[in-house]
């Protein structure tokens, strides 16, 4: 699953997976995580990593665990630097040639294999991506629409005045 211009990149070779399969815990470097601020549109990334378990199947292999990552972002509400938590669970299966293993009436086609490889930095991203808020809000705020002043007429006093004279008949 190697994306072209991912910044992060864990390449493994299903070659290299055993029978018994592969765990693998893996944590973003702070150059990496400066280049997924830009990409992410967030304030800050001051934490990404993701624990994977990796089991093959066939020629395929599936991909389940966990990304977490602390994110800073700014509240929606009321424009405050917050932290958000992302834990984006992830099951993920990949085969070489996705259109000759999907099997009509399956949910989701497996992933396509990249060289025979699986980029577990680049699922990571992905799965990042998809779990960030975004509309963050800070625990507790609460939009408040402006009060109106009613020291002068609303915009439609005059019609509302003009509805109630034809209403009652009167000219």
């Amino acid at each position: 699953m190697e994306k072209p211009g991912s910044p992060w990149s864990v390449p493994v070779a299903v070659e290299d997976i055993p029978d018994t399969g592969l765990h693998m815990e893996i944590e973003a470097p702070a150059h990496v995580r400066a280049e997924l601020t830009k990409l992410a549109a967030v304030r800050d990334l001051p934490q990404l990593s993701a624990v994977f378990d990796l089991a093959r199947q066939g020629a395929g292999v599936q991909v389940s665990g966990q990304v977490s990552a602390r994110v800073g972002q700014t509240c929606v509400v009321t424009l405050e630097p917050m932290e958000s938590q992302v834990e984006e669970a992830v099951d993920v299966v990949f085969a070489p040639s996705p259109a000759a293993d999907a099997k009509k009436g399956d949910a989701e086609p497996p992933e396509p294999l990249v060289d025979g490889k699986v980029d577990l930095g680049a699922l990571a991203t992905e799965f990042l991506l998809l779990g960030i808020d975004p509309y963050p809000r800070r625990p507790g705020a609460e939009f408040a629409p402006p009060k109106a002043e009613d020291g002068g007429e609303h915009p439609f006093a005059a019609l509302e005045t003009l509805k109630k004279r034809l209403g009652s008949g009167q000219p």
